[in-house]
């Protein structure tokens, strides 16, 4: 085997594209794409962010939700990853996103983006984010058999090897219980 070597680079496959959502001061919703995040207990997520008005808004507020962007959202997704707040103050709007707010915490679920994790802030220090998972929500358009049918939600991932967003494929086994036929 011959191997390509790229450095140290935050090359991790696959990543959820993550929206974070907040609400101002003034409850207006504003949205932030990013992708270093993952879950890092059972009723915690871990992202990895910088400064922005996103930031600003969960430390004032206590409160975000995150949601997963789909193949049906990817523009808008990145719009809000492309584009400041602070630049552009109704960004959320200009990409096309609707807020509820949740009856958990007090951030916007985004009704664009059907799955949702609705979080309270456990600490924001040094560019790491941890949240309190309080609650999932999906919307009834992705669920069969009362769980997220992922065939309906078309959540994308991001591939920093190319700057791409990809789909999601097909189902390759049954975890938990493939496994058990190596026992």
């Amino acid at each position: 085997m011959s191997r390509v070597n790229f450095g140290a680079k935050p090359y991790m496959f696959p990543q959820p594209v993550l929206i974070i959502a907040t609400y101002d001061q003034d409850g207006i919703p504003n949205a932030m794409n990013a992708a270093w995040g993952i879950t890092t207990d059972f009723n915690e997520i871990t992202i990895s962010l910088s400064e922005h008005k996103t930031t600003e808004n969960l430390t004032q507020t206590g409160a975000f939700t995150v949601s997963f962007a789909t193949e049906s959202t990817a523009v808008a997704c990145d719009y809000v990853g492309v584009e400041s707040a602070k630049k552009v103050p109704d960004k959320f709007a200009k990409a096309g996103f609707h807020a509820t707010k949740s009856e958990y915490v007090n951030a916007p679920l985004i009704d664009e983006l059907p799955v949702a994790m609705e979080c309270k802030v456990k600490s924001f220090k040094d560019g790491i984010l941890i949240g309190e998972i309080v609650n999932i929500s999906a919307d009834e358009s992705v669920i069969t058999d009362k769980k997220v049918d992922l065939s309906k939600f078309k959540p994308i991932t991001f591939d920093p090897f190319n700057n791409a967003y990809i789909g999601l494929g097909e189902k390759v086994g049954d975890a938990f219980k493939d496994g058990l036929a190596l026992k």
